[in-house]
């Protein structure tokens, strides 16, 4: 597998091993042992699937006293995903990566604890799969709003689908620091 480092350490970027004939191809989608080797050590507990059809946009979710790494692809169709380091104290506090994951490119997309993840579906539907670190646990969720102009994402869209709590949420400089996760340098 070919891991890419982003603008962003910690946040990476996974081309996994296809190997394919005229049946199709395999894949490995995760090896804990591979995985660590390429900076990844961390202990998924929960694996999250999602359907959403063309323009929805999930996020910008993160939990806050339990913060969740995520390991990301995409099954079926394409996203545009996106990960922002919400760490108070960080030298990347603020920033972003964004990057395009299909069924035909079979990447992944590594997302450590303490950033908020969104995505938005660029395909008719798509079938999302991430691995988490740690449980979702409702009480401890928080959220930042897709838009926040100060965070300045470039989506590809302009008016995505939104669920009501997605669209109530605040802009990150609104969120105090107790209530974003912890920075570990």
């Amino acid at each position: 597998m070919n891991v890419i480092k982003t603008d962003i350490p910690g946040v990476l970027i996974i081309e996994p091993k296809v190997f394919g004939d005229q049946r199709g191809y395999f894949l490995e989608t995760f090896q804990a042992d591979r995985y660590r080797d390429a900076g990844i050590g961390c202990d998924f507990v929960q694996d999250n699937l999602s359907f959403s059809e063309r323009g929805v946009l999930r996020g910008l979710h993160f939990q806050i006293k339990q913060p969740q790494a995520k390991l990301v692809q995409v099954l079926k169709g394409s996203v545009y995903d996106v990960a922002v380091d919400i760490r108070p104290g960080s030298p990347t506090f603020g920033k972003w990566v964004g990057i395009e994951l299909s069924e035909n490119d079979h990447r992944q997309f590594f997302i450590p604890e303490g950033f908020a993840h969104a995505f938005c579906v660029l395909s008719d539907t798509a079938l999302f799969n991430y691995k988490c670190s740690n449980y979702y646990n409702p009480a401890d969720e928080g959220g930042i709003i897709w838009s926040d102009p100060e965070i300045g994402i470039e989506w590809p869209l302009n008016k995505p689908v939104l669920s009501q709590k997605d669209s109530d949420y605040p802009k990150l400089s609104e969120i105090k620091p107790e209530n974003l996760p912890v920075f570990h340098k």
